[in-house]
């Protein structure tokens, strides 16, 4: 089929969804019968701009599909295939790599980040966790990397889980550093994020739905540019997507209230990581500073959740009518 009208297109996406007519007519906002006349060819009114929109959304796929040069081979792949010019893999060694995050992330960053703290909190701290080869350029790369977070003014706005900033502060086992390491890294976030509004940190809790990929990769998000990485398994590659309509609704997930995981706002976030700077500091225990935190914040039950089941039993329980958001 040469599929080069735009309701020979609709009727093949109708069948490859596999959903009732009922159900893609809601899907599109548009009622059952006027589904019904594309699908059975009744009509010559194509649909509108505004469904090919929503189609394309609904099912993420790109915008050209609804183009006349769009048709036959071309279009069955532009719905069934990831295009490649959406999709690009970056493999670079260490120099490129960091290059490519400070290019993408020159003046501004959303980033999710796959264990606490980032890496440039921890290289002001801890200059050799992983032993890498380094070299001039590199090490004046990483420091140009560093500066640059470190001014007061750079927008940057960071999510953790709280799975990962609670196994920095206390876990004994893949635990890089020393309790001076800890503080100086804690008091450094929380000099860099307290009273700026240009820097923005959320402790997440990754136990309160289904979240696969958020805590074991880094992934960074420039909805300005519509582009998003992430670091692949193989540690030389990063993955970047160019997908409009990914990105954003990527960037509205975690910059919504409502939508993202249940968290703690960028202003409270703030405020637990002294708690947590004060608790190492003073050699108290995970028991010790949740129940601070349960008496001091409106967020003991996000902390609550991240505790083993052994250990709940020992704390106290969440007090009533605290925020998950």
């Amino acid at each position: 089929m040469n599929y080069k009208n735009s309701i020979d297109k609709f009727i093949e996406i109708f069948k490859r969804s596999n959903l009732s007519i009922s159900k893609f007519a809601s899907l599109i906002n548009k009622d059952r019968r006027t589904v019904t006349s594309w699908i059975d060819n009744v009509t010559d009114i194509e649909p509108s701009n505004e469904i090919k929109d929503k189609i394309c959304n609904i099912f993420r796929y790109p915008d050209y599909i609804w183009e006349e040069g769009c048709h036959s081979d071309e279009f069955l792949k532009s719905i069934t295939q990831i295009p490649q010019k959406e999709v690009r893999i970056i493999d670079e060694d260490y120099y490129g790599r960091l290059k490519y995050i400070m290019e993408l992330e020159q003046n501004r960053r959303f980033v999710i980040q796959a264990q606490f703290p980032g890496p440039m909190y921890r290289d002001t701290a801890v200059q050799e966790v992983y032993r890498t080869k380094s070299s001039k350029d590199i090490e004046e790369l990483k420091q140009g990397r560093i500066d640059q977070m470190l001014r007061y003014d750079y927008d940057t706005t960071e999510w953790y889980s709280i799975k990962s900033v609670l196994s920095f502060c206390f876990a004994s086992i893949g635990n890089f550093y020393s309790r001076e390491e800890k503080i100086k890294i804690l008091e450094l976030i929380y000099e860099l994020f307290n009273n700026n509004y240009n820097k923005k940190l959320f402790l997440f809790d990754s136990f309160s739905r289904k979240i696969y990929g958020m805590e074991t990769t880094y992934i960074s998000i420039n909805v300005k540019q519509k582009i998003l990485f992430f670091k692949s398994p193989i540690e030389s590659v990063f993955i970047e997507i160019r997908n409009k309509n990914l990105v954003e609704r990527m960037h509205k997930y975690y910059s919504s209230p409502i939508e993202a995981p249940s968290h703690v706002n960028f202003l409270e976030s703030v405020k637990i990581i002294k708690i947590l700077q004060d608790a190492i500091k003073y050699n108290n225990t995970l028991v010790q500073a949740y129940e601070i935190i349960n008496r001091t914040t409106d967020y003991g039950e996000l902390f609550y959740h991240n505790l083993s089941l052994d250990l709940q039993k020992e704390v106290s329980a969440p007090k009533p009518g605290q925020r998950r958001n």
